[in-house]
């Protein structure tokens, strides 16, 4: 358990026969993936909510991706029954590039989620896919963040990489994103834009393990001190190879002082969701 207060804001709970999918997509080490994965966190949703509370983990967020037409509502409203369930989880949701996708994702604003999350490398569709237009204008309206994966890692595609993302942040310059995993391996591309736009965050879900290959990253890369304000925790649980205080400790160890770990476990996303420090 660690002794600093968490807001989580990259966990994923999902339906169970998808989560299922997913797990099973991990074992066999799935082409998007690219290499072994084992998932160290399994068993009921209940079993979860109770480890992240043993961790100490005050908020988190219950991520779900749409993968393909037509399932984002069936997502949306087994998250939204789970947030009614488990006070610490935000009211989360999804889309994708489909017809409907500016009613639904509007209605979902309306009734009060939260936060939203899209996957490029696993939904295969670019951010300025033209069924989009109208939920970015929702999003940005409202003021609705979007969990955004669009870096290339673990396994990219021609969607992947900055290049759509700024297209609609071109159109759209107030659309709250945060960009997950830090836009690994384009940080540089996607810290930039979060240093020309107001509302682009990123998230730190497993910036800086050990399960990567490579040399360790051993002290706090500059361009994030200066995005202090601007970097949400996130960790991917339970779809982790490794526990979760592991993701803690790997801040800690770049040594960026009191001020930015405080502002990156708990104050960045306390503020964002309006969530009483």
């Amino acid at each position: 358990m660690t002794t600093r207060r968490v807001f989580d804001v990259h966990v994923h709970f999902m339906p169970p026969a998808i989560l299922r999918a997913v797990w099973a997509y991990f074992d066999a080490a799935g082409p998007k993936l690219g290499r072994p994965w084992p998932v160290t966190y399994r068993g009921t949703d209940e079993e979860r909510v109770e480890t992240l509370r043993d961790l100490g983990v005050e908020h988190f967020s219950a991520l779900s991706y749409a993968h393909k037409p037509g399932v984002a509502e069936f997502m949306n409203d087994w998250t939204w029954d789970f947030a009614e369930r488990v006070p610490e989880a935000l009211r989360c949701a999804t889309f994708y590039p489909e017809p409907d996708a500016g009613d639904y994702v509007q209605r979902r604003i309306d009734q009060g989620v939260q936060l939203f999350k899209a996957h490029l490398q696993v939904g295969d569709f670019p951010a300025d896919d033209p069924y989009l237009e109208p939920v970015w204008a929702a999003l940005e309206a409202a003021q609705v963040p979007t969990v955004l994966h669009a870096g290339s890692s673990p396994a990219g595609n021609e969607h992947t990489g900055p290049g759509s993302v700024e297209t609609v942040l071109r159109r759209h310059p107030r659309l709250p994103l945060v960009i997950a995993h830090l836009g690994q391996p384009e940080v540089d591309a996607f810290c930039d834009l979060a240093l020309r736009y107001d509302e682009v965050r990123l998230d730190t879900t497993m910036a800086f393990v050990d399960f990567w290959d490579g040399p360790a990253v051993t002290s706090l890369p500059p361009v994030l001190r200066e995005l202090q304000d601007k970097i949400l925790f996130g960790s991917d649980f339970p779809n982790i190879p490794y526990p979760w205080e592991h993701q803690v400790e790997v801040l800690e160890r770049l040594d960026p002082g009191e001020e930015w770990l405080q502002a990156v476990l708990w104050d960045n996303a306390a503020r964002l969701f309006g969530v009483a420090s």
